[in-house]
């Protein structure tokens, strides 16, 4: 009996060519679209450790500040000074007086040193916010004018005043921060809860504590929680973006008395 052998041909048809191609131009796209996606990541925590560094190297230089400030004469208080008279003849209280000082804290950040980024913008350093619960211990800045470009330009070094009068003073002092989804700047804040507390330091050395009382998210178009409108309390609002940034995370600090 013969036996025949037939051997299948494959033939490679125009069609079979041009998929051929395609399936390889997109591998060569997922290739290097891969390593441009991985060059990016790279780079931008890198960009974000520079930062960190920066704003680290600024927080030391306020701390040289806030040591200079407190060691200049600690013999009178900035609160309430209780002034009492004494008649030497009598060696008996002849009168009392009870004088309130104010400390001008607006004539004090004015007289802080004017600094500039590595883009142009200038900026004082006016407090230091300091977190204990998830370790945030930075600089607050304050720009010169206050624009979005100011704000944006300034956030990658510190957190910044948003809005507000001077810090520790009657009304809502508003601060923003980046949150870069890790442990630097404004990250954690997500992870704060009723009845934590904020510690805020001024240019005279004062550092007043503030508790959480309220949390939520907000549009970011919503800047209701910026109002000044405290009921005669002094306020810190934190301000920071969502995970998927489509939002603003708020949380309101009230002063503890």
């Amino acid at each position: 009996m013969n036996q025949i052998l037939v051997t299948k041909k494959l033939y490679i048809t125009p069609e079979l060519k041009r998929k051929k191609k395609i399936y390889k131009f997109d591998f060569i796209l997922s290739i290097f679209l891969v390593c441009v996606l991985t060059s990016l990541y790279i780079y931008a925590e890198y960009d974000r450790n520079k930062s960190e560094a920066t704003s680290q190297e600024i927080l030391e230089e306020m701390n040289q500040i806030l040591a200079s400030a407190t060691q200049e004469d600690t013999t009178i208080a900035h609160d309430d000074i209780l002034l009492v008279v004494l008649d030497g003849a009598q060696e008996d209280y002849t009168g009392i007086e009870e004088i309130k000082e104010e400390v001008n804290i607006a004539k004090i950040n004015e007289q802080a040193a004017v600094e500039t980024t590595s883009s142009g913008y200038k900026y004082r350093k006016i407090a230091v916010v300091n977190i204990p619960k998830i370790g945030v211990n930075y600089a607050v800045l304050q720009g010169e004018n206050g624009s979005l470009e100011e704000i944006e330009a300034l956030l990658k070094i510190s957190p910044v005043k948003y809005h507000g009068y001077e810090p520790n003073e009657v009304g809502n002092f508003c601060i923003v921060g980046h949150n870069y989804r890790n442990s630097k700047f404004f990250s954690k804040v997500l992870n704060l809860g009723i009845g934590d507390t904020v510690e805020l330091t001024d240019l005279s050395g004062r550092t007043i504590t503030y508790e959480v009382y309220d949390k939520h998210t907000v549009v970011p178009e919503d800047t209701s929680d910026t109002t000044q409108l405290t009921g005669g309390r002094k306020e810190v609002t934190l301000i920071t973006c969502t995970n998927d940034s489509s939002q603003r995370v708020i949380v309101k600090c009230k002063e503890i008395k």
